[in-house]
């Protein structure tokens, strides 16, 4: 874990490592990663925003990452990350939280399925933004049995507009000197903004029962 999290804090120098290490093939590895981020439900502790940020940044350096193929590899990889999750609900549903252990914790899936009473169908799209709730947003509309037309044209704009607005906002602003020194409190602003619209509503429902 503390590996983990030393990565989370680090990517600009961990990504350049492993540009060195794995040369064009650093392409389909972060493919996996956001593939796996978006499409498996044992997997949400993965960096999402802070990944697409940081490559954002190095891509604007001209450290070997191409913007495009970026956009693009990646944009596909939540597409199809989310369409497997999707499936995987569907099929298994809330059998796989019938047994509590660290990776599928029962509390996960509620707080989705209160985003989901919150958002609605739109919730695929607004849950991109949100760390844990975008691994499991699918996840929940497979096992709702969304209609998978509907489903899929919610993927498709949340894949653009995440993926999109991180690699973007790092390609211009990632590399402005007091980012630049400070990257590590950066990348803690872009999950502690990323997580709002999941900690918002707990806080007002948190705050609002106790009032009551």
């Amino acid at each position: 874990m503390t590996q983990i999290i030393d990565i989370i804090l680090h990517l600009d120098q961990h990504l350049v490592s492993w540009m060195g290490l794995f040369g064009p093939w650093i392409y389909l590895i972060l493919f996996l990663i956001i593939f796996c981020e978006t499409g498996l439900v044992v997997t949400p502790f993965l960096p999402g925003d802070s990944l697409l940020f940081a490559l954002g940044a190095l891509a604007a350096l001209d450290e070997g990452l191409n913007l495009w193929i970026l956009l693009g590899t990646l944009t596909v990889a939540g597409i199809i990350g989310d369409t497997v999750n999707y499936q995987i609900g569907k099929r298994l549903g809330v059998k796989v939280f019938e047994k509590e252990n660290r990776f599928f914790k029962k509390k996960y899936l509620t707080d989705t399925q209160a985003f989901y009473e919150r958002w609605g169908a739109f919730t695929i799209i607004a849950a991109r933004f949100a760390p844990i709730a975008r691994t499991f947003a699918p996840f929940v509309a497979g096992i709702g049995s969304m209609n998978y037309k509907k489903f899929l044209s919610y993927n498709v704009v949340g894949a653009v507009l995440w993926v999109f607005t991180f690699i973007l906002a790092g390609f211009f602003f990632g590399n402005l000197p007091v980012v630049k020194r400070n990257f590590h409190i950066v990348i803690f602003g872009v999950i502690g903004v990323s997580l709002l619209p999941m900690l918002v509503p707990w806080m007002k429902s948190k705050f609002g029962t106790r009032a009551a």
